[in-house]
């Protein structure tokens, strides 16, 4: 069964060629605690027998500046992809998506606009601030997935960018925080529900999956709503490695107990179909510069 891991982080040794600049000016906890390289990560993957890795920037170490992730694409195409991050209020914005994706490999890009419990979206106004709108057309034009840190209660302005920008394909990561006591993702007049839009993809990770845990005292609940709303075309998983403690495959275990009864089809694509669909991977093969068409 192909597996696909969407969701891991690297930080280099070297900090000299790699120097830490975080957003904020403060360096996540994780990445002085148990910071892995690119061949720490590899032999994880293999010792969890996952095919293919995306490594999203570790933009709480290096900010804007994916050299380290970039560096590694080109040296290891057929093991991972790249999701880079970007100062979407800048004015260069567009041609620093173009240098990234464009030049360097990337396959996605992310953007933040809450973290952990934090509830105020940023940067700007939030997802919809109207100096974004360049970034969401090139997205929307190019095809290229965007992976959303949010809350649910940010739901309502996603599905008005997907409205909006008819390219656009969103990917929550950690699950977007969903609402566990009623319907995981609020709905506003106008705009529909997330699940209804065809181009919005849920990735399942020890986060979510401990959060539900520790406030409603099982994951497998929201875990099972999730795929029966969305369908398993659209979830995927995600390690978190090494930004939660544990090996990746322990963490993959993690994920996988929460799974309800489905059939192989299924499995297959929460394994790794789905994001293979989504950033144009196939097993054995190596990766396009652009995601595929959703």
């Amino acid at each position: 069964m192909f597996s696909v891991d969407t969701h891991t982080h690297i930080i280099s040794p070297d900090t000299d060629a790699y120097p830490a600049d975080p957003l904020g000016g403060h360096r996540s906890t994780w990445s002085q605690e148990r910071p892995t390289d690119i061949d720490g990560l590899l032999r994880a993957a293999d010792a969890a027998d996952v095919d293919h890795l995306v490594v999203v920037q570790a933009s709480t170490v290096y900010g804007f500046d994916n050299s380290y992730v970039a560096d590694q694409l080109s040296r290891h195409p057929d093991r991972l992809s790249g999701v880079c991050s970007v100062d979407f209020l800048s004015p260069k914005v567009v041609d620093d998506l173009h240098h990234w994706i464009d030049e360097r490999g990337f396959s996605g890009v992310r953007i933040r606009a809450a973290d952990g419990t934090t509830a105020v979206p940023t940067p700007g106004r939030g997802l919809d601030d109207e100096r974004m709108a360049p970034v969401w057309q090139f997205l929307s034009d190019r095809r290229v997935p965007v992976c959303i840190q949010m809350h649910a209660q940010h739901a309502p302005i996603l599905a008005g960018l997907l409205q909006q920008y008819p390219g656009l394909t969103a990917i929550l990561d950690h699950a977007g925080r969903p609402q566990l006591d009623s319907a995981p993702y609020p709905t506003s007049d106008g705009v529909p529900p997330l699940s209804e839009t065809g181009r919005v993809f849920v990735k399942i990770t020890p986060p979510a999956v401990l959060r539900a845990q520790r406030e409603s005292g099982s994951a497998a609940p929201l875990v099972r709503t999730l795929i029966e709303e969305f369908g398993a075309a659209h979830v995927m998983w995600g390690s978190n490695f090494p930004a939660s403690a544990g090996s990746l495959s322990d963490l993959a275990d993690l994920i996988r107990e929460q799974l309800p009864s489905l059939d192989t089809s299924d499995l297959e694509l929460i394994a790794g179909g789905t994001a293979g669909r989504l950033y144009g991977l196939s097993q054995g093969s190596s990766v396009t510069t652009a995601a595929k068409e959703c």
